[in-house]
């Protein structure tokens, strides 16, 4: 399948009225034409995985094309400096997420981007570090328990990003980390309770939110039985 292809189906598939509910959770673009996630991963799987059409559907700038590119992308084949290049075009917390989750958290590099991608003063980019964070607690099922216990540090020094963006996915990394197993689970709801000193509204949002979830009968429910 080319990108022609590609692109003709999202046009076809693509819809006003998707573009506008897109707009109210804050997902807009430059090129958006509105298809759903359902068509969006049929299109996936019938263009399988193709490194080289990855990077065409990414260079086209439109919203759709960039969700695509991470699910037909090969994690193998990644580079750090692709990476680079894609997080800084990250215009929308939707494409930053799922190229976290389905691409980004898959490749050799993740752990150590998160650290690089903290630093940043953009808005996505930093969001790319915490949004990697919380794939990798999913995806990462090697790694022990002190490599994400050293993120705890992290989580609280830009736990006092106002930016909406940042802030919500410092709370999600915070939450997926503390509900990986209950070691982590205690160790997170000791980080959002030093986080929730800090006189800091964004600060203060994300622990009391986190220890809603963390300290809740459902969490702590399957974390007991899980043990």
């Amino acid at each position: 399948m080319t990108v022609s292809e590609i692109i003709k189906k999202l046009k076809k598939l693509g819809s006003a009225k998707n573009i506008a509910g897109m707009a109210r959770f804050g997902i807009t673009a430059k090129k958006v034409y509105g298809v759903c996630t359902p068509d969006l991963m049929m299109i996936a799987g019938q263009a399988g995985k193709n490194h080289e059409l990855a990077q065409k559907l990414w260079r086209s700038g439109i919203y759709e094309a960039r969700i695509l590119a991470g699910m037909v992308d090969r994690p193998e084949w990644v580079t750090p400096k692709q990476m680079d290049i894609w997080a800084r075009d990250f215009d929308s917390w939707a494409v930053c997420d799922s190229n976290c989750m389905r691409l980004f958290s898959k490749t050799p590099f993740a752990h150590k981007k998160v650290w690089q991608y903290a630093k940043s003063p953009q808005e996505y980019v930093r969001r790319t570090a915490f949004a990697l964070i919380a794939s990798l607690t999913v995806h990462d099922k090697k790694s022990p328990d002190a490599i994400f216990a050293e993120y705890f540090p992290l989580i609280k020094k830009y736990a006092t990003d106002e930016r909406n963006y940042v802030r919500k996915a410092v709370n999600w990394a915070l939450r997926q980390i503390g509900k990986r197993n209950l070691a982590l689970n205690k160790k997170a709801i000791a980080c959002a309770k030093e986080i929730q000193k800090i006189k800091s509204k964004s600060a203060r949002w994300i622990a009391g939110d986190a220890l809603r979830e963390l300290q809740g009968e459902a969490v702590q429910g399957r974390l007991k039985n899980k043990k």
